[in-house]
């Protein structure tokens, strides 16, 4: 009885902490200007990736409500998740949407561990009330935790992809220069010989910094740092440098080129390496494996007798 209590009380808090956090909050004057900054910042990304775009049913209206409550806490206990928010940016999508997924799949988490629970008592393995309870918490926090994984591994692959088109990109620049044209001329020429996704965020974001009437290496330090790509605010540190001389920017712009297709190429030889090391490791096994067939039935019947 006991132990009924605790375990309807523990789920009553944590329902009631729940319900707590997704409940907008009066908010403060620092809380509501800051909130107003982060939706100024943020009303570029939205307007060229799509996200300010009216939810289509009553599902996605719940659930953008859902991202923008859990957004608003966020934003109120200080939490920014910096590189949470590059890897969205990377792979174009929404802070809310991506905070909404993470709360739903912790709630499918809570009933989740409850249902394991009925499960395993079903067939006689447990029958103690506070295993669903914990069941039930760590379902929910692999569940919440599960979107940051998946975002982290397609942001990384992405920005491999993004790395490699930068040293094409910074190639074509100085093919540019050598041809004749104006270093501005040059970044946007370069940026317009591909549709590709990459291209075109550099694209974009030259063609916003021509029209704010900022430098186009600025820009394409503020898109390294929007997206986490270091070779990008390198790339806007030396062309701050040496924007003035044409001979420098080609030589700058070929050295670090050559420099990011030997990265490249240092890390294809580790990644084959560390394929061929675990293909060695899987024939080792598989041997042992026959091995063990093998002297299985002789090692049987020489202990029987």
């Amino acid at each position: 009885m006991t132990l009924a209590v605790l375990a309807g009380a523990a789920f009553g808090l944590g329902l009631f902490v729940l319900i707590r956090a997704l409940m907008p909050g009066r908010r403060g004057a620092v809380a509501q200007v800051a909130r107003i900054d982060a939706l100024r910042a943020a009303r570029p990304a939205a307007s060229g990736v799509g996200i300010g775009a009216a939810p289509a049913g009553r599902v996605d209206g719940v659930r953008a409500r859902i991202g923008q409550r859990v957004a608003d806490f966020y934003m109120q206990q200080g939490w920014q998740q910096r590189s949470l928010r590059a890897d969205l940016a990377v792979l174009e999508r929404s802070w809310e949407a991506f905070l909404a997924k993470k709360v739903l799949l912790a709630a499918v988490g809570v009933f989740f561990g409850p249902f394991v629970f009925a499960v395993a008592w079903a067939i006689g393995m447990g029958s103690s009330p506070v295993i669903p309870i914990w069941l039930a918490i760590f379902f929910a926090a692999v569940f919440f935790l599960l979107p940051d994984v998946e975002v982290r591994r397609d942001a990384a692959a992405k920005r491999r992809d993004l790395r490699r088109v930068v040293g094409a990109y910074l190639d074509l620049v100085a093919m540019n220069l050598a041809g004749g044209r104006g270093l501005p001329e040059a970044l946007m020429a370069a940026a317009e010989v591909s549709n590709g996704w990459a291209l075109r965020r550099i694209r974009t974001c030259l063609a916003d910094a021509r029209i704010t009437g900022t430098s186009q290496w600025e820009a394409l330090g503020q898109l390294g740092e929007e997206l986490g790509i270091e070779e990008l605010k390198d790339l806007a540190a030396s062309l701050a440098l040496v924007a003035d001389d044409g001979a420098k920017v080609r030589e700058s712009l070929g050295s670090r080129a050559e420099t990011m297709r030997h990265r490249e190429l240092a890390e294809i030889e580790g990644s084959a390496g560390e394929k061929s090391q675990s293909m060695l490791v899987a024939q080792l096994l598989l041997c042992a494996g026959f091995l063990v067939f093998l002297i299985f039935p002789a090692a049987m019947r020489v202990f029987s007798v």
